[in-house]
């Protein structure tokens, strides 16, 4: 298996050129830390769920082994850790790496932040019970190539978590004349809407990739109060789904 046949190249040289700005609550990824603890919320719900864990007790992660795909500076991988779970975070930017990196040992955590990709995690046979996809899928070049290697990385019973964003008028008049061009939230071209994915697609994705649609929501933005909030309905821009592997 090649593994780079995932990689987008294009995509990965846009968040090199923003790598420095990972963990300004105020720059250029502001949008993704307002919509964090939103993510954070429904991840380890989901992840207490499946594996009947109780977040109240200290270390409540701890014996699970989580993979953050597309890292980034680690705003979700720290946290992963901080709850005790063994991570392994990977990007295929290497500044996204040194950042992150950075980060953790200023917080004094020993974390395992590698660049690569899901394709070369399989070539080394790596096995998790966690993955967590947040933001990644809409990127890659090969979502459904991606997807069946995201299922060989999961353990029997291992959960995926999986967020991206829909693909109708909505989200393109939000997330790319809204936040690019208007509010300019993000650089143009962060996103192209092409490579939006409908929750329909994303499921039938993973259906052909042996995995078991479990859950699924939205992340709603509301503009008025300023903040995230997480839906039974409406999935219209940002959703997330969880999804599983039995055997």
């Amino acid at each position: 298996m090649q593994s780079q046949r995932t990689i987008n190249k294009s995509e990965i040289e846009k968040f090199q050129a923003m790598a420095e700005e990972w963990w300004d609550p105020l720059g250029k990824f502001k949008p993704l830390h307002m919509l964090n603890p939103t993510r954070l919320s429904y991840i380890v719900d989901q992840v207490c769920i499946e594996f009947d864990r109780d977040n109240r007790k200290k270390n409540p992660f701890s014996g699970l082994r989580i993979l953050d795909i597309g890292c980034g500076g680690g705003l979700l991988a720290e946290p992963m850790y901080r709850l005790g779970a063994e991570v392994v975070a990977v990007d295929a930017a290497d500044r996204n790496i040194q950042v992150a990196k950075i980060h953790a040992e200023k917080s004094g955590f020993i974390m395992d932040y590698r660049v690569g990709t899901t394709s070369s995690l399989v070539e080394e046979r790596e096995r998790f019970d966690v993955i967590l996809n947040m933001e990644v899928i809409e990127h890659v070049s090969e979502p459904t190539l991606y997807a069946r290697e995201c299922f060989e990385l999961l353990r029997p019973g291992g959960l995926m978590i999986c967020s991206t964003i829909n693909r109708n008028l909505k989200s393109f008049l939000m997330l790319i004349i809204g936040a690019e061009y208007i509010l300019r939230w993000l650089p143009k071209g962060t996103h192209e809407w092409n490579k939006f994915i409908k929750p329909e697609e994303l499921e039938m994705m993973f259906e052909q990739s042996n995995l078991i649609n479990i859950d699924k929501k939205g992340f709603v933005f509301n503009p008025i109060s300023w903040d995230w909030s997480i839906s039974n309905s409406d999935l219209s821009v940002n959703y997330v789904v969880a999804c599983k592997r039995n055997t």
